[in-house]
């Protein structure tokens, strides 16, 4: 039996209508009036939402209840096969800034899926610990090198955000036998030294000055 007041159940039927803008008009409502009765539903939204606003305001709206009501079903959603679910319970936990959700944000450091991992690699510079941040830039470090521009922009302006913890890490990774993680070290280094500065003419000049460093 549904036990959901009828706003709440017609708030459900509209987060699933047609139109982007009755979804978001929806999801702006459960937010605005936030209740337990429609986590599942917003949540159930996040694999399946094609608008990328609707999706951040289905985040919004669930920022808006407890974190004891919405970070256990966030994690189970990290379980989710489908990869924007995954990705979206991660960005959503990051704003909800509660550490109970760490060990489970630590276990998507490094899927297979890029998108999951960088909306993994945003939540655990928010999340870390105090205390543990030099241990989750080593493990970010193991990244380096991964993937297209975007990626590697992603993992560096996380490694950035930690600051000097993630400084030894990255003078280690500019030994790597691999070029592209040398380069994207060192771009990332710069990047830590000026944060306004430009991430792909940083990993340019760092291929450049590698190769024309290397041994002939």
């Amino acid at each position: 039996m549904d036990h959901r007041t009828p706003t709440t159940r017609s708030l459900a039927v509209a987060l699933g209508a047609p139109d982007p803008s009755t979804r978001l008009r929806a999801a702006m409502a459960a937010g605005t009036q936030p209740g337990p009765g429609l986590v599942d539903d917003l949540v159930a939204r996040f694999g399946v939402e094609p608008d990328f606003f609707v999706r951040d305001m289905l985040t919004w709206a669930l920022t808006r209840l407890p974190a004891e009501v919405t970070v256990p079903q966030l994690v189970a959603a990290l379980e989710s096969d489908v990869p924007q679910t995954r990705s979206q319970a991660l960005h959503t936990l990051s704003k909800v800034a509660d550490r109970a959700a760490w060990p489970s944000i630590t276990a998507a450091l490094l899927h297979d899926d890029a998108e999951v991992a960088r909306a993994a690699w945003r939540a655990a510079v928010v999340l870390v610990p105090p205390g543990e941040e030099t241990a989750l830039a080593t493990e970010l470090s193991t990244e380096l090198g991964r993937g297209d521009l975007e990626v590697r922009r992603s993992l560096g302006r996380a490694l950035a955000a930690l600051d000097d913890a993630a400084r030894e890490a990255l003078m280690r990774a500019r030994s790597h036998p691999e070029p592209e993680v040398r380069a994207h070290a060192e771009a990332t280094l710069r990047l830590l030294d000026d944060p306004d500065s430009d991430f792909a003419h940083e990993v340019d000049l760092a291929t450049t000055t590698r190769n024309r460093d290397a041994p002939c």
